[in-house]
């Protein structure tokens, strides 16, 4: 079975309507470029707000049932029978989270996910707005595939990928916020990015897709460029498609799921497995074994 998946790029700005509008052109644009299952950056609907602290932006949170820009594309879903993964800041109770709603084809929501791994680090203020994920990883079940789905910081994590695919994902993807380091102003960590995820790719014999931002934000006296960069890869590693740093753009690849899943199943990285020797992944410190209850 085949399936052709798309990544998009774009500049945001504090015009949140306009934002949202133009991530839903690319949407258009990527399903009439045949594209079934269409990934948007992290947290499109704004400017990357966790450049710095600032309680005004807690008011940017919605529950997933009231989230407008998730209705939104839950129509364009509808419309183009597409499967997307909309990034949103979610409120839930007293919990802020940088999560993503799996939107089906048919407009319903197939899968929930809360980002697990939360960055601290100037300019990536994350800790200051948002609670870590309680969703665990997961592989949901779309019309077109069984995706896995996570969030910027989760994609350096080999564990998460490795997760996702042992729950039967037929593809990772990753939506992105990711640049300059303001205080590292020597450091590009673009190839150190793709080299990750084209780990995850060929580690898990799996396709890999990230969409990360372009463009220069500030807020007060930090400002950081995102390098784009967002890119498809296929279940060996290797880059199918790549944008470059500063354009909007949509990619697009197809793919076989058919040849892939005989492909993993052939190699036997999986049937080779040995998790009674892994405990050390159960701790922080590879030494101690945690309490269990």
């Amino acid at each position: 079975m085949q399936v052709t998946v798309a990544c998009t790029q774009m500049r945001c700005s504090w015009d949140i309507e306009a934002n949202v509008a133009r991530a839903e052109a690319l949407v258009h644009q990527a399903a009439d470029e045949g594209a079934q299952i269409i990934l948007l950056q992290e947290l499109f609907e704004t400017p990357y707000f966790c450049i710095d602290e600032q309680t005004k932006h807690f008011d940017l949170a919605h529950p997933i049932d009231e989230q407008p820009t998730i209705q939104r594309m839950q129509k364009v879903a509808r419309e183009r029978e597409v499967v997307l993964p909309v990034s949103f800041f979610e409120r839930a109770g007293p919990a802020h989270y940088n999560a993503v709603a799996i939107v089906d084809a048919d407009g319903s929501i197939a899968g929930h996910y809360r980002k697990s791994h939360i960055p601290d680090f100037p300019s990536y203020e994350e800790k200051f707005y948002f609670t870590p994920g309680d969703t665990g990883f997961q592989a949901v079940d779309t019309r077109y595939a069984r995706i896995g789905v996570g969030i910027c910081w989760d994609q350096w994590f080999p564990e998460a990928a490795r997760a996702m695919v042992l729950k039967g994902a037929e593809l990772l993807l990753y939506p992105t916020a990711i640049g300059s380091e303001v205080y590292s102003p020597d450091l590009d960590s673009k190839d150190h990015w793709q080299t990750v995820m084209r780990g995850h790719a060929a580690a898990n014999i799996i396709p890999v897709i990230a969409s990360n931002r372009i463009g220069k934000e500030s807020s007060n006296a930090v400002e950081m460029e995102f390098y784009g960069s967002s890119l498809i890869t296929d279940h060996l590693g290797a880059i199918v498609k790549s944008a470059d740093r500063k354009s909007e753009i949509v990619l697009t690849a197809t793919i076989d799921l058919d040849e892939v899943r005989l492909y993993r199943r052939s190699w036997g990285v999986f049937r080779d497995r040995r998790p009674d020797l892994y405990g050390s992944l159960l701790t922080l410190d590879g030494q101690h074994t945690l309490p269990t209850s």
